[in-house]
């Protein structure tokens, strides 16, 4: 049929959003882990987002998606001039994003973060969200911004925007352009006064209220400067938008690693944010691009339309082969594979979630045996203790049962700071707020004694820096732990991570899925000597791991103390 050319694939039903997130939970789709969170996220909230407000409204959304087919027309080589038929991960994407409602009526999405393989079409998808943003969302004066550090890398994205109105019909009639070819710099759209214009951190420009703002490569970021610029406007918009599309980049000490793991995290669960959508593309972690083609999908979603071309893929492939540095930017930009590690992953999500167990009653781990270690903050971070309780008759599994502290002053800025509900799991009881902006020792170490009167305390590990005011205030109140110092060092740290590790490959552990302990697990990294001993760091983490590392020297004070620190073993009396 003569219409068959006219678009890349065929409408997948009346709500194409949630049609997509079916099939690939369903494994219909082939779906990297992350955007297998996502849409499990999607259908959760259609059961769960109601009763937090939130109302999913499919007709905005296929509104949203039937503008591109409607009104936007693609531009460059076999697509010039076709109608703009989304794909299914497109659908997703932009059904999820303007068919999110708050329980006012607004757009529930304020942050989009986006990261697939290079030639999947992310500019012409920013570009068509900034188009709409412009003409059919119903904003008065309406600011949309293409974004980047450099001008011209923000024009590559505009450069769409503006060939798109160039081919669109319906566009070419109500949009003014300012400038001519190469160098048009602005979109107007008179009939509500708004504008379409690329802006850069080199333009020195103050000031923006964006409805609609883009943010191309955000890989290639080296600061946050352009993000808060945009962000800072948002307070003057009810319903802003900020979409940031990337590839994977090469430092996690960069602003797009903190999107990218906040991206993740919240997909997965670990995090909530009703404001933040995630569509984070990713192979398994064990899954080699150069020896299997079965997981290319997960990391390009277009790859079924041909963008980019299985010849294309496997010529890049071929020439990499052999070549360490074009072998880490293949892996890098094709397959979504972050080129620069800061550490070896701690613990997978997929181990950490088989363990879990969240309908044990913790009440039956009264007076069973157990040990710990304490984690304890200098003055304003987070202080963890964490008990591993031992196997019995009628329960022959591990138990971790963690216990949190933070200094209750400025919660939400500490929430806002490390981007985590600090409140909500103050108020779920996940975690103690205690008053003051330091943390109170005095109060963990009541909390402590009553810990080790309700259980079978055996010994308590601690990490010998902090610990003297912490003894102190033991000896004045007449508190009695069992404490025992254990080395920070590999050659402590290192067999502990081995049994904890062990007992969760193994499934012989279970957590009893305390939010903040997820979160912790899910930062944590190891770092290795050249030996090959690990142990969890906390420089190279990507977030709070205390949990972790109370944990880890839980299972190394099980283990038994390494010989020459026998005569450190120690009880504290009055």
């Amino acid at each position: 049929m003569a219409t068959a050319v006219k678009t890349r694939t065929p409408r997948i039903s009346r709500d194409p959003a949630t049609a997509y997130a079916k099939a690939v939970v369903a494994g219909k789709i082939v779906a990297g882990p992350h955007v297998r969170d996502a849409c499990s996220r999607h259908l959760n909230d259609l059961e769960e987002g109601p009763a937090r407000g939130l109302r999913w409204d499919r007709k905005s959304a296929a509104r949203a998606i039937g503008y591109f087919r409607d009104v936007l027309r693609l531009n460059g080589g076999q697509w010039e001039g076709l109608p703009y038929e989304l794909l299914g991960w497109e659908c997703f994407i932009v059904g999820s994003l303007f068919g999110w409602k708050l329980a006012d009526g607004t757009r529930r999405f304020r942050v989009a973060y986006v990261e697939t393989a290079k030639g999947s079409g992310k500019s012409p998808l920013a570009a068509g969200i900034g188009l709409y943003g412009l003409t059919a969302d119903n904003e008065a004066r309406a600011e949309i911004y293409a974004a980047a550090t450099k001008k011209d890398q923000a024009q590559i994205l505009f450069r769409d925007a503006v060939a798109m109105v160039d081919q669109s019909p319906a566009l070419g009639s109500e949009i003014t352009k300012s400038g001519v070819g190469e160098n048009v710099w602005n979109l107007a759209y008179r009939k509500r006064g708004s504008w379409f214009r690329p802006i850069s951190a080199d333009d020195g420009q103050s000031g923006p209220r964006p409805h609609v703002s883009l943010l191309d490569e955000v890989h290639e970021h080296r600061s946050a400067y352009v993000v808060n610029m945009l962000k800072a406007g948002h307070k003057w918009r009810r319903q802003p938008l900020m979409f940031m599309i990337t590839n994977s980049g090469k430092d996690r000490t960069s602003v797009c690693w903190e999107y990218h793991d906040y991206a993740i995290k919240l997909a997965s669960g670990v995090l909530e944010d009703d404001s933040f959508f995630a569509y984070v593309c990713a192979l398994e972690e064990k899954e080699d691009p150069f020896k299997d083609e079965s997981c290319w999908p997960k990391a390009n979603p277009s790859l079924a339309a041909g963008l980019p071309s299985l010849k294309y893929l496997r010529d890049e492939v071929k020439q990499a082969r052999g070549l360490p540095s074009k072998e880490i930017e293949v892996k890098r930009l094709n397959f979504c594979q972050w080129s620069e590690g800061s550490g070896t992953p701690a613990i997978s999500r997929a181990v950490w979630m088989a363990c879990e167990d969240k309908t044990f009653d913790v009440t039956r781990l009264r007076r069973r045996r157990c040990w710990g270690a304490l984690d304890l903050s200098s003055t304003t971070d987070l202080t963890a203790l964490v008990l591993l309780f031992e196997p019995v008759a009628d329960d022959p599994l591990w138990r971790v049962l963690p216990h949190f502290w933070i200094p209750g002053d400025g919660l939400a800025d500490k929430a806002e700071k490390d981007r985590v509900p600090y409140p909500v799991w103050r108020d779920r009881g996940y975690l103690e707020a205690l008053p003051g902006k330091a943390i109170d020792k005095l109060a963990v170490a009541k909390r402590a004694a009553q810990i080790a009167a309700d259980y079978d305390l055996q010994k308590l590990g601690y990490d010998r820096w902090r610990i003297e005011d912490f003894k102190r205030i033991c000896s004045d109140e007449g508190i009695t732990l069992p404490l025992q110092e254990f080395g920070q060092g590999y050659q402590s740290m290192s067999p502990a991570v081995e049994e904890f590790e062990r007992l969760l490959v193994d499934e012989k552990l279970r957590h009893m899925a305390n939010p903040v302990m997820t979160w912790c697990a899910a930062n944590a990294v190891y770092e290795k000597d050249a030996a090959g001993n690990r142990k969890p760091s906390k420089e190279r983490s990507t977030g709070r791991i205390d949990g972790i590392v109370a944990a880890v020297m839980a299972a190394g004070v099980r283990l038994g103390e390494p010989a020459q620190e026998k005569k450190k073993y120690q009880l504290i009396f009055v």
